[in-house]
């Protein structure tokens, strides 16, 4: 992980020194942001390898921040650690387990090992995040393959329909020719 740049955004001073004092030196280049607002200019202008982001923020929060990564491909294969206090109000907006939605998350206050293993946890999610062409591919099969099966029930049916309507039109025409005779 040699020279990885970190962007660490949280409007906790305290936060974003401990993460990178807990950091081994001279591995990690730590960029701070103190509000979601500047987190965002910082992950478009310096593209950093990992992202940890307090969900409770000034001015654009962390839940706002999460929505804008995840809407462009280009910034959800970043490894992201989301960080908060409040487990409770992660979970209302994003619904457990986290790991299904490719980021670790990390539960302040936290220690060393702790930070370490949500960081080792964002790069092995953020390696098995399929990427956006085959997830639509993928989407669209089983798409695809649904409606395929649909069809061939309605044929199905409509054939099955039709036998029925067969019988019946060969009673009536019994019935019409007997009323003739």
């Amino acid at each position: 992980m040699a020279g990885h740049k970190i962007l660490v955004i949280d409007d906790s001073k305290v936060i974003r020194v401990r993460v990178k004092e807990m950091l081994p030196q001279g591995n990690f280049n730590v960029l701070e942001a103190k509000d979601g607002q500047e987190g965002l200019k910082f992950i478009i202008k310096e593209r950093p390898n990992l992202i940890m982001l307090d969900f409770l923020l000034p001015k654009v929060t962390g839940w706002q921040v999460f929505q804008k990564i995840q809407s462009q491909p280009h910034l959800k294969k970043i490894p992201l650690v989301l960080m908060s206090g409040r487990k409770e109000e992660v979970a209302e907006k994003i619904p457990e387990p986290f790991e299904k939605h490719y980021f670790a998350f990390l539960e302040k206050p936290f220690e060393q090992k702790e930070l370490t293993a949500a960081i080792q946890l964002a790069f092995k999610l953020a390696k098995e995040r399929p990427t956006e062409s085959k997830s639509k591919d993928t989407v669209n099969r089983r798409d695809a393959s649904g409606q395929i099966e649909a069809l061939e029930a309605k044929v199905r049916k409509m054939e099955a329909e039709i036998v029925a309507l067969k019988k019946q039109m060969t009673q009536l025409v019994t019935i019409v020719k007997k009323l003739k005779q």
